[in-house]
């Protein structure tokens, strides 16, 4: 599959960037690099521009269509007389032999960057996500990967929750093997089960009681019995760098009847909302449902005591080579397709 944009023959699309960190890179040339490298789209060929240390394995390995030495045109740009060449001179050369005067950018393109070329007379325009569109439609081989990572994440995710059955009760903490059964335990037992897998770990949430109330609070110190803990999984598959997205709320112990009720909404408002993920769909609305659903239940949402409580954010997001991307199941909303790979994740937060 050939990953470009759909431009004017007289516009070049630019990276300098560092492609392990920036997914659209990485999906326009499956090259992973940790330093950054120039990638240009020029009157439909994609062209990257490497350092010696990397020419022969992006020749290997890179799913462009040439690859250029820097050296090589770092001697021609010197030969034109820059003394000391930077990455902007040698894209400079590169697009002055194209005859191009005119280029899209992520908006993310460094700035500095930026200022050198419109100093060069170049007519920059920012492109916000989705840089590539093709990407929001996952491919066969692109839903495989997220697919292997999501059964490794499930796994783990079991393994620790097994832990937590064994887990004996003493007072309103949970104890195994002679000690406290801590959120930091836990959350590195499933981080190494899913290095074992060879998916990547980071920010793993296992947050309970009144940290469960905080969506993003990753958990410290021991978990409490008879109360929520909240799983949040999202590592990254380190061969295809697809991710997965986990999220589970279980109770080691006695469960109040208003817990049991809070699950139950929520469960059945994230199984109705599963039915409507459709091509067609529209995110917004399958999110205003389950707002209504809610309020409906008698679950308000608002400020409590300077405090967010109730439902506040959004019900689903795409997954792919970022853990956040297009579509979005929330207030904003996108028309779903055939092929979007999306979360649904609706949740109500509640202290005490």
């Amino acid at each position: 599959m050939k990953r470009s944009t759909i431009s004017q023959p007289d516009v070049a699309t630019l990276f300098i960037a560092a492609s392990e960190q920036d997914s659209n890179l990485y999906y326009a040339t499956r090259f992973m690099a940790p330093d950054p490298f120039i990638y240009l789209e020029i009157k439909g060929e994609r062209v990257m521009v490497m350092s010696d240390l990397e020419m022969d394995r992006a020749r290997s390995e890179a799913s462009v269509d040439r690859v250029l030495s820097y050296s090589e045109i770092e001697q021609k740009a010197k030969k034109q007389g820059i003394k000391s060449p930077t990455a902007v001179d040698i894209v400079h050369v590169v697009l002055k032999e194209a005859k191009i005067r005119r280029l899209s950018v992520p908006a993310n393109f460094p700035v500095i960057h930026a200022a050198r070329l419109q100093e060069r007379g170049y007519s920059l325009k920012p492109k916000s996500d989705p840089f590539y569109e093709q990407r929001v439609v996952k491919t066969p081989e692109e839903v495989r990967s997220i697919e292997e990572a999501q059964r490794a994440t499930e796994e783990a995710v079991t393994a620790a929750h097994a832990l937590l059955r064994k887990a004996e009760i003493k007072g309103a903490q949970l104890w195994l093997d002679g000690q406290p059964v801590t959120s930091e335990r836990i959350k590195k037992f499933i981080n190494v089960k899913l290095m074992e897998r060879d998916c990547i770990a980071q920010h793993t949430i296992v947050a309970g009681g009144e940290q469960a109330c905080d969506p993003h609070n990753e958990g410290s110190g021991p978990l409490p019995a008879h109360r929520s803990i909240i799983f949040d999984v999202f590592p990254r598959s380190a061969t295809s760098r697809y991710f997965a997205d986990m999220s589970r709320t279980v109770i080691r112990g006695t469960v109040s009847l208003e817990l049991k009720r809070l699950y139950s909404t929520v469960k059945d408002a994230q199984e109705e909302a599963i039915t409507k993920i459709k091509d067609g769909a529209d995110g917004m609305k399958i999110h205003q449902g389950i707002c209504a659903r809610f309020e409906k239940a008698g679950y308000k949402t608002g400020l409590v005591n300077g405090r967010m409580q109730g439902y506040f954010h959004g019900t689903g997001h795409g997954v792919g080579l970022d853990i956040h991307e297009a579509p979005r199941i929330s207030r904003t909303g996108s028309l779903l397709q055939e092929g979007h790979v999306v979360t649904v994740e609706p949740g109500l937060y509640y202290p005490g």
